[in-house]
């Protein structure tokens, strides 16, 4: 799967309080650092994804909030893709990075599932990007008198219009 990225959507440190962490907060660490370990194993890109804000924000940019996750923290080579809206190609170098290994192929995990995931999927599929959604490991918060779970099934559904589901069980990056 040479023309293939595993692209890893906002999963910063902000996405985890202790009070109220993204929904199934360790479960969804644990698949995509088994995701990253596969893909790195076998040679796929791994390209992260920095959502940035402004002062005072919840992820304004380069404060302990906006790191990503220790769990599964960037190896020296891996990119990361500065963004400031949803969308993770828009003024970004993410198309360009993708043209310039060869990538064709995407698979996405990572936060918020409603709103970045969901945002980049779509476009990447625009973009003529194949794109694979790991159905288990993207998440969200309770929100509009849905649980978590509830929205996650929800777009899992939509996501199915532009994008293969697979388990992160099923991804293999061989």
């Amino acid at each position: 799967m040479n023309n293939t990225a595993f692209l890893v959507i906002d999963v910063q440190v902000a996405m985890f309080p202790e009070s109220d962490p993204v929904y199934n907060a360790n479960k969804l660490l644990e698949r995509i650092k088994g995701l990253i370990e596969q893909a790195r194993a076998h040679q796929v890109p791994v390209i992260y994804v920095q959502h940035n804000e402004g002062p005072g924000e919840q992820l304004e940019s380069h404060t302990p909030d906006w790191e990503i996750h220790s769990d599964i923290a960037p190896d020296p080579g891996d990119v990361i893709i500065q963004k400031y809206v949803p969308n993770s190609f828009h003024e970004t170098g993410l198309q360009e990075v993708l043209a310039d290994k060869g990538i064709d192929r995407l698979v996405i995990a990572g936060i918020q599932t409603d709103i970045c995931v969901e945002a980049t999927t779509q476009k990447a599929s625009e973009l003529g990007y194949v794109v694979t959604v790991v159905e288990d490991a993207h998440g969200t918060w309770a929100q509009g008198g849905k649980s978590a779970e509830e929205i996650i099934a929800d777009y899992n559904d939509q996501f199915r219009a532009y994008a293969e589901l697979k388990p992160a069980s099923d991804i293999n990056f061989a």
